[in-house]
This record gives C-alpha cells, structure tokens and sequence, in this order.
C-alpha cells in the first residue's frame, strides 16, 4: 500500500514564511488568513464577498492546498479593519497583522513551512536533503493543464468544455454566458476571474517543465543533457525553462530536450501570446532542477488509527517559495 496524505485537512499544515513589511500605516491592511478545506482564491472570493468589495482589493503571495490546513498573508486595500476582523466565514479566520505601503503580489514570500501526517506506512522514511523540483499534483487539479494547453492552442470552445467538468459559481457564469451569447467562448472564459485563468496557463507550463526535467535526467540519454547526477555536483545548479513565448535557452541540450517536448506536444513558444485574451500571455521564466529540504524533523511511527493495522508519522520541514511539499514526501517514501 502507498504512504497517505491529507486523509483529513488537519494532517496537512502549511505557514507561509511572509516576506512583507508591515508599517504602522498604509493603504493595505494585512491580515493572517487561516483556512481549511478551501483554495486560496475561492478563500479569498469568499472573503470579498462577504465585505461586498471587489475581489481585485485583496492581494496574496501565493497559492495554498486545498485539503489542508493553511495560514498566509493576504493584503486589502482600503480595507475595514474591524468589520473584517469579525467576520464570521465557516473554516476561514482573519488576523489584522499590520499596514503595508504596497498590495501583496505574487510571490511576496520566502517559502513556506510544513507539518505532515503521513499514513498507511511500516516503516520509517528516508531522510532526504534535497529532492528535484517537480510541480506536485495539486498544480494540475482535475484537468488544470489541459484547459491550459487548449487555451495556449487557441481552442477556447475545448478550454470552456474542460473547465465545465467541475461547475462552482464561476463556472455557472460561464455558463450563463454562453446561454446568452451561444458561441463566444472568449467571453464565457472572461468571467472566470483572471487569477484563475492565468493558473490555468501556469499550469500547462508547469506540466511541460516537469516533462523536461524527467528527460533531462533519464540517464539512458547520455552526452545529451549536461553531467550526470553522479559525475558532477553543478548539476543542482541547473534551472530548466518555464517555456513562453520570450524563452531563450543558451545551453543547447536543454534546447534540444525542451523543442522535442514542444514537438510532441504540437505547440511553439509563440503559442503563448494570447492576443485574444493579452493578459494572459505568458513570456516563461526558469525553475531551478533541485530543491532544498530545511530544518527536516522526522518523527516516531505511531499506530494510525485510520488505517487499520498501518503506521502514521509526523514530518515536518521548509521548503522555499515554489517547492512542493507532495513532491517531498512522495521522494522520501520512494
């Protein structure tokens, strides 16, 4: 049987590690968002819902599981201190913190650091360092990566009918977009809010990223892409493409290995301007091969009262901004 995670939410506790400033004033008030069972932007649509402002008001640094117990900053302009502090949302708490200067943009942190039970196990896991930086699988949800990619093709009808597979309260105006304007599924993903769109983009990119670094470090590719894991430690130096439409990679095996992804794949680095819906236009960026694993603390198997017969164990660790806390545990139990 396979090691499980996140069988309740309270297994998986993530604190971002914050990077902002917090001032005595400000236009941005920063609050300590605390969640459970909820995705960081459904968290917060339902927290602008609840104080009637526009969503655009709260900013946030980055994207937390689902399924889990999470705390992260999140800032609101021109917000009410006080009518937000008592806002009583099921699974969803609020902490005034401070004043910023400056909303909170992606990627306005450090890292994050974890807490993990782990179970359905029998025996102790291995105690890793460090472990190759794969996008984990809540980037790609149900079918994240394959609206992505229809979007990237242009094929917005095939992006729409994949988004529709799950129907929330965005995807039911997208629907009722379509009732009114039958064929303009450019619109209908119009009223998805952007953040969520350009996820869906991201996460196209991300899956490409984790199929180059899988063939880059097949070793029966040899003298095709850089030193071997075993011949030279440069190789945790290495940063590997997020393919967009302004990429440009000087080390030709790499190029060799991200065109043979792009070939199979049927797409161009100039398939992501997305001249019908520009702000989603995506230009790349590089994501280093390997990741750190900090402050790792394994704890002692003790019986798990939900797998009947099986082991659970606490692990706890830090991992910086963009590492992915599954990809980790998924190395460690092999």
């Amino acid at each position: 049987m396979e090691a499980k995670i996140k069988q309740k939410p309270e297994d998986f506790l993530v604190k971002e590690v914050s990077s902002v400033n917090l001032d005595d004033e400000g236009d941005y008030s920063v609050f300590r968002l605390r969640k459970k069972d909820y995705t960081t932007e459904r968290a917060v649509q339902r927290i602008a819902k609840a104080l009637n402002i526009d969503r655009k008001r709260i900013g946030y640094a980055g994207s937390k599981d689902k399924r889990a117990v999470t705390e992260q900053s999140i800032s609101l302009r021109h917000a009410n201190k006080e009518k937000t502090e008592v806002l009583n949302l099921k699974d969803i708490e609020l902490e005034f913190l401070g004043y910023s200067k400056e909303p909170i943009s992606l990627g306005d942190l450090e890292g994050n650091r974890f807490e993990i039970v782990v179970r359905n196990i029998t025996e102790s896991p291995v105690c890793l360092k460090r472990i190759v930086n794969y996008f984990g699988e809540q980037r790609f949800s149900t079918n994240n990566a394959e609206v992505g990619k229809a979007i990237v093709k242009k094929d917005f009808e095939k992006a729409v009918d994949r988004m529709l597979v799950h129907i929330g309260e965005d995807e039911k105006k997208v629907i009722a977009h379509l009732k009114k304007h039958r064929n303009d599924f450019v619109g209908a993903l119009k009223r998805i809010p952007w953040k969520i769109l350009k996820l869906y983009v991201h996460a196209y990119q991300s899956r490409l990223w984790n199929m180059t670094a899988k063939e880059y470090l097949n070793p029966k590719i040899k003298n095709k892409a850089g030193p071997r894991i075993e011949d030279q430690l440069e190789i945790f130096k290495i940063k590997l493409p997020l393919i967009g439409f302004a990429s440009e990679i000087q080390d030709k095996d790499v190029k060799q290995i991200v065109e043979k992804v792009m070939q199979n794949e049927e797409i161009d680095y100039n398939d992501f301007v997305i001249r019908a819906i520009p702000d989603l236009s995506s230009a790349g960026d590089e994501r280093s091969l390997y990741t750190d694993v900090k402050d790792l603390v394994i704890g002692e198997l003790e019986p798990d009262e939900l797998n009947k017969g099986k082991k659970k164990i606490k692990l706890t660790f830090s991992l910086g901004k963009g590492g992915y806390a599954t990809e980790v545990v998924k190395a460690m139990f092999g």
